[in-house]
């Protein structure tokens, strides 16, 4: 582990065995790269960072990991974008991708193999969130993956709501002279939705094979649900040193349990696969919505291994 200047700030540095991986923890939890040096010499982009020359919008970055928390991507309420209503009726805001990929974290743990950080709320957050808990993003790094943990202790005396998730930026294509259309993705899931954006409800989504085509523009904001398998494999097709991400320990996750897999056009250098505790607006129409009793931790677990 190392501190290294970057565009006038501060990151932190990992190097584990052929892996590098580069986080701002004290921003967001941000991760931010993810690489792997090969045999001959040639280094992969497992997590994708954009050349940027400074870091005035990191949080508004196409690049890394930004945490979501509490809630994923879009909340309404009642049809209006942006809002949420708790369990005691009262309605609240809530930005895209919730608190945390925007807001400042304390640094409790950082050694050789990873860090926690704790996160900080400041006005806004305790405005749109105004509970009394404890948010923490762990880290683990070997030498072919990476575990990261969201756990939220709730420190009230009433049942905390939440649905976060990770937004996971891989570099696609990750060899030279190959097209999106030569990697393939295969994700078992029985139900798919997508998000009518004018009212935040969850809508009949594409039809999709268990193993797909990432060039196939169905895949963009689809959200994938009824998970059968905990893990969900991508690579080009012929060819090893897949990604494989894990939703969690158990081998069939949660019912409501979701990837969402998007990218920005069909000619970006990234394409998100994103494990998350339950589709957006989740507050509102209740599927995977989960609860943390008083006095109690709920941890969601996701890991991603390049073999």
């Amino acid at each position: 582990m190392e501190k290294i200047s970057h565009l006038g700030q501060t990151l932190t540095q990992w190097r584990v065995g052929s892996s590098t991986f580069l986080a701002w923890p004290e921003k967001g939890a941000r991760l931010m790269s993810w690489t792997v040096a090969g045999a001959d010499g040639a280094t992969r982009e497992v997590i994708y960072w954009p050349e940027s020359k400074n870091l005035d919008d990191f949080f508004k970055a196409r690049g890394g990991n930004p945490i979501l928390f509490p809630f994923n991507a879009r909340s309404y309420d009642r049809g209006d974008i942006h809002f949420w209503r708790d369990t005691h009726d009262v309605r609240r805001v809530m930005p895209m991708h919730g608190l945390a990929r925007q807001g400042d974290f304390k640094v409790t743990r950082a050694d050789d193999t990873g860090f926690t950080a704790l996160f900080d709320p400041g006005t806004e957050a305790r405005a749109c969130y105004p509970f009394d808990y404890e948010f923490t993003v762990t880290y683990r790094f070997t030498p072919s993956s990476l575990v990261c943990e969201l756990t939220l202790k709730n420190l009230g005396a009433e049942p905390l709501s939440w649905s976060a998730g990770h937004h996971f930026y891989f570099g696609v294509p990750w060899r030279a002279g190959a097209t999106r259309g030569d990697y393939r993705i295969r994700i078992r899931a029985t139900k798919r939705y997508n998000q009518d954006f004018k009212t935040g409800q969850l809508i009949s989504g594409p039809v999709l094979q268990t193993e797909e085509s990432l060039a196939n523009p169905l895949l963009i904001d689809a959200i994938h649900t009824a998970l059968s398998s905990n893990e969900i494999v991508f690579g080009e097709k012929g060819r090893a040193e897949n990604v494989t991400v894990r939703l969690g320990s158990a081998l069939v996750p949660p019912p409501g349990a979701a990837i969402v897999t998007w990218s920005g056009s069909g000619d970006a250098p990234y394409y998100c696969v994103e494990p998350w505790m339950g589709p957006p607006n989740a507050a509102e129409h209740k599927l995977g919505l989960h609860f943390v009793p008083p006095g109690k931790s709920e941890t969601f677990i996701v890991s991603i291994e390049v073999r």
